[in-house]
């Protein structure tokens, strides 16, 4: 007997003997509690981002400048909630935007949920601040970094303080170690490296995933070389579509890794998991869909959002507990210059101790049930 997903049974190993319901990683999403009133009036956006809390994440509600996209959160020393992203003037239309004028920003909340102001653009010495796919993270040295990719070949910018200034470290390095290039890179000219998340390991190590969600480790630093080591990790699941699949999000929690990666042509995100993070990767259900009332406020609220990408992860005292997604209120090409149509960056509450726990239940049930067909 095999479980691949978290929704094949109920898991009956656990501590107390009571099983578990099932879940898949969609059902621990929780609602929005919102940091301000509910708005319609006076922002941009379509009916079926209406009301929303303007507070929640980051955006510009009247669109007087900008657009954002991408992002990713670290906890400071101080406290405070840094957000590291893309932003691109409203002049441009979505797709000008994230192709060819997306800059990295920086902005900061005392809560992780948000609002997030907006404190500047963090490179604007350096090829007039562009970035695109921008992540940030703290280094294994205790530097914070942020990593560019996609418009740029991939970059890596640190500081001793969250708040820069950032100066550039250097290009990311790969060794391809006998895999295809397009694994490290993106198919397309100027090849460069394309959805680059970085994660630090227990080990020590900097693993990297890119577009391609294979897994990529470096023994030398946070720009590497790293070293292909796997295919795309889903590669041959039946389950899984082999193609177009993109904007992997990886994270460590409960004594595994974890991956999500967005099947865009039909806005589903899948759910895997690895006891180390190179090995044994399992198809663990849907991480999220774009085909209900997923973005739902506490008061029953509901935003429906056509465009959901990016997801990101925030990791805190050990359990995910924020998600991070990028939506646009219409379809991309429909988002023009000064228009009403426009992007932000919306968090979502996690239950990540629940998660963390079913999902080692789950595990703990995989070995006992593979120990019993021996």
């Amino acid at each position: 007997m095999k479980i691949k997903t978290l929704s094949t049974l109920l898991v009956l190993m656990s501590l107390n003997g009571v099983a578990h319901a099932e879940k898949q990683m969609i059902d621990y999403f929780l609602p929005m509690e919102p940091q301000g009133p509910l708005v319609s009036e006076g922002i941009w956006g379509e009916t079926n981002a209406l009301p929303r809390d303007i507070q929640n994440g980051i955006e510009d509600p009247t669109l007087k400048t900008w657009c954002y996209w991408d992002g990713a959160i670290v906890k400071a020393d101080d406290d405070r909630y840094h957000m590291y992203a893309c932003c691109w003037a409203q002049t441009n239309s979505h797709n000008a935007g994230w192709r060819v004028a997306s800059k990295a920003m920086h902005a900061v909340s005392d809560n992780p949920i948000g609002p997030y102001k907006h404190i500047g653009l963090t490179w604007p010495h350096w090829k007039e601040g562009a970035g695109g796919n921008v992540i940030g993270l703290r280094m294994h040295d205790g530097r914070y970094a942020m990593v560019t990719s996609e418009i740029t070949d991939g970059e890596v910018f640190v500081s001793d303080s969250p708040d820069g200034p950032f100066e550039h470290l250097g290009t990311i390095q790969v060794d391809y170690n006998g895999f295809k290039e397009g694994l490290g890179r993106y198919y397309k000219e100027p090849r460069h490296m394309s959805n680059v998340q970085i994660l630090l390991r227990p080990d020590g190590r900097y693993m990297l995933v890119p577009r391609s969600a294979s897994i990529l480790i470096s023994e030398d630093g946070i720009l590497g070389p790293y070293k292909i080591v796997t295919e795309r990790i889903y590669k041959g699941m039946p389950e899984i579509p082999q193609k177009r699949m993109e904007d992997p999000s990886v994270w460590y929690s409960g004594g595994m890794y974890h991956m999500t990666v967005n099947y865009h042509i039909d806005n589903v995100t899948y759910h895997f998991s690895s006891e180390d993070g190179i090995h044994d990767w399992k198809y663990r259900g849907i991480a999220f869909r774009n085909d209900g009332d997923f973005f739902k406020y506490t008061d029953g609220t509901v935003n429906h959002w056509p465009i959901v990408q990016r997801m990101t992860v925030f990791v805190e005292d050990g359990h995910p507990t924020h998600f991070l997604f990028s939506v646009i209120d219409s379809r991309k090409g429909e988002d023009g210059p000064n228009d009403k149509n426009g992007s932000k960056i919306v968090m979502m509450p996690f239950d990540g101790e629940a998660f963390d726990r079913d999902m080692q239940n789950i595990v703990a049930a995989e070995k006992a049930a593979e120990k019993g067909n021996k």
